[in-house]
């Protein structure tokens, strides 16, 4: 038999803040999205700013009854970030849904789990970055049916913007919709904007995959551009107190 180990036991340490020394921003994340994490990481990539995320059941068939559902899951969902722990910001990471529910009822349901939390959505976002860009009239692009499209126009106009002119890719399975190529957003984003006249364009839907080309779209086009993730990770900074400017990201994050 070889020698016997000598255990060492309670080692003496001290602890700092390492993790989020500048922010903790949470995120609740739809069970279907293939895109917001990706997104997220490359947008906020700032050293002591951590993203943590929780995914909520959800059905791949975007509805406004399928939307609906997701309001008793928001607060277990987001219990389950960092439990016993505190968060700067705490995000529901649906577009459509937050309109469905409205945006006091999401806060109300994040701030069951994380009182201490400031909340955000991405509509919520998107208003106040059309808000911070001096934008009034928003070209808007969805990959949504039309009833959730009634919906989100609607939303839009009641937070007191402009809609001339409202794309959609008319399609509610969620993962064909994260799988839509870069080339056929950029060309959509073409039609709704050649001969209208619009200050911005906002794309809808965390799981459009859009935010590594809106700075090249914005050289392109000449006015603003943002989508739920962009706008949700430059809320979230704000709201987190960190205020960078990102000029590489787009315009907003110049901000």
């Amino acid at each position: 038999m070889g020698q016997q180990t000598k255990m060492i036991e309670h080692l003496p340490f001290e602890t700092s803040q390492m993790i989020g020394s500048r922010a903790r921003i949470g995120v609740v994340v739809l069970a279907t999205d293939y895109t917001i994490e990706h997104e997220m990481r490359a947008l906020i990539n700032l050293p002591g700013v951590d993203i943590y995320h929780a995914r909520i059941a959800n059905s791949p068939n975007i509805s406004p009854d399928s939307l609906r559902a997701m309001e008793p899951l928001i607060t277990t969902t987001a219990e389950l970030i960092l439990p016993g722990d505190t968060l700067d910001v705490l995000a529901y990471a649906c577009t459509s849904a937050s309109i469905v529910l409205g945006t006091p009822s999401v806060a109300k349901n994040l701030n069951a789990a994380k009182p201490e939390a400031k909340t955000t959505n991405p509509a919520f976002a998107a208003f106040h970055a059309f808000q911070a860009m001096g934008a009034r009239r928003i070209a808007v692009l969805t990959p949504y049916a039309k009833d959730v499209n009634q919906m989100v126009q609607k939303s839009v106009e009641e937070a007191g913007f402009d809609v001339p002119v409202f794309g959609s890719f008319n399609e509610p399975h969620d993962p064909t919709v994260a799988a839509i190529d870069s080339q056929s957003l950029q060309s959509a984003i073409a039609k709704i904007t050649t001969g209208y006249d619009v200050d911005a364009v906002f794309i809808s839907c965390t799981s459009v995959r859009i935010a590594a080309h809106v700075a090249a779209i914005e050289s392109e086009l000449g006015i603003p551009v943002t989508s739920s993730n962009h706008a949700l990770a430059w809320h979230c900074l704000r709201l987190a107190g960190v205020d960078d400017k990102l000029p590489a990201l787009g315009r907003l994050f110049s901000l």
